[in-house]
């Protein structure tokens, strides 16, 4: 093992010590005991709490080669067992019973991040798959040349979101998933930031920007988390990748408008375009509430993401609004959300819910 993979292993299990510690004191109390913390050649497992030698066994290859949320994940889900065994001492069920269960829903970690790979439920995406076939057939629709024929199709496929939503929150939950969109950053961008807003305000997901570690290079860096019925996800990394490229082709359309003066104003224009697109979205909730179709939240989720973070902090992002953001707003209230796209960057295992 070269000397560079050694620093780099130093580095990386202090680093999950750390995130032991801030764990244990957000999502256990503090009354976790630290175990020995240990990387392992093994592809049998993700990881592995083990009582006897008080060790919590990790994957080399899941924290080398895996983004840090399916790291983190593991490594709770682990502290979960421990939790169960050392503190509330239940040994007479099942590895993944009804106390593990509870554990891990009223602490918001997903109970599903086993210590072994699990395969996607086919039959999990086929339901969704049906629930959302008219969706998909709209938002192919929303592509089309006449823009009219596009507007009433993403109107159409706002409103079936809507009361899908609404149905589904009426359901109990306890399922949810949890996904990174974007690549980790050191600073947030501005542009993503108004994108998250307008996801958490319009798609039914919570979104929070959370610290990462990045293995391969040995640094921190923070990422955007986003919580949600895996469908909401799903749509949510479709339109955040959307508005990313459909933000960036605006203004590479539009740098001749007299009112952006030069390449500086990229952002302030691209921040526009999607303020423009909330308006929209506003006004079409607006009308839809006119219809009795009036969205009051997911209890749930909410239960969930506070289990998840208990001590979170919400912040107002002042806009500066210059004439190239205002350009880019009158643009953006003319977006169309349409031609769904296979998001790969930041998250794992994504499958392509949304077709033409």
């Amino acid at each position: 093992m070269s000397r560079l993979v050694v620093d780099l292993e130093v580095s990386l299990v202090r680093e999950l010590r750390r995130c032991y510690e801030i764990i244990n004191d957000r999502r256990f109390g503090g009354k976790l005991v630290p175990p020995v913390l240990v990387l392992v050649d093994t592809q049998k497992r993700l990881g592995q709490w083990s009582r006897a030698t008080r060790t919590l066994e990790l994957s080399r290859q899941l924290v080398f080669d895996k983004p840090w949320l399916e790291v983190t994940s593991v490594l709770e889900h682990e502290m979960a067992h421990q939790f169960v065994d050392e503190v509330l001492e239940i040994r007479n069920e099942t590895a993944h019973g009804p106390t593990f269960q509870r554990v891990c829903t009223e602490r918001g970690i997903d109970a599903r991040a086993a210590g072994a790979p699990v395969p996607s439920d086919p039959a999990e995406a086929a339901a969704i798959d049906r629930a959302l076939d008219k969706i998909r057939k709209l938002l192919a629709l929303a592509g089309s040349e006449n823009q009219n024929e596009a507007e009433i199709a993403m109107q159409r496929a706002h409103a079936l979101m809507l009361r899908y939503n609404i149905e589904q929150a009426q359901t109990a939950r306890s399922q949810y998933e949890v996904r990174h969109l974007g690549e980790p950053q050191k600073r947030a961008n501005g542009v993503e930031v108004d994108i998250m807003g307008l996801l958490a305000e319009f798609f039914f997901v919570e979104v929070i920007r959370v610290p990462v570690y990045v293995a391969q290079a040995g640094e921190h860096a923070a990422v955007y988390e986003v919580i949600g019925t895996l469908a909401n996800v799903e749509m949510a990394a479709h339109v955040h990748a959307f508005l990313l490229a459909t933000a960036e082709r605006l203004w590479q359309e539009n740098r001749t408008d007299a009112r952006v003066k030069s390449g500086r104003d990229r952002l302030a224009y691209q921040s526009g375009v999607i303020r423009g697109f909330r308006e929209k979205l506003l006004s079409e909730r607006k009308v839809l509430a006119g219809t009795g179709l009036v969205w009051v939240g997911d209890a749930t989720l909410d239960t969930f993401f506070r289990a998840r973070y208990p001590r979170i902090t919400r912040r107002r992002r002042t806009i500066r609004m210059t004439k190239a953001h205002a350009a880019g707003r009158e643009a953006g209230r003319t977006v169309v959300l349409h031609k769904p796209v296979t998001q790969s960057g930041g998250s794992s295992g994504t499958r392509r819910l949304l077709r033409d």
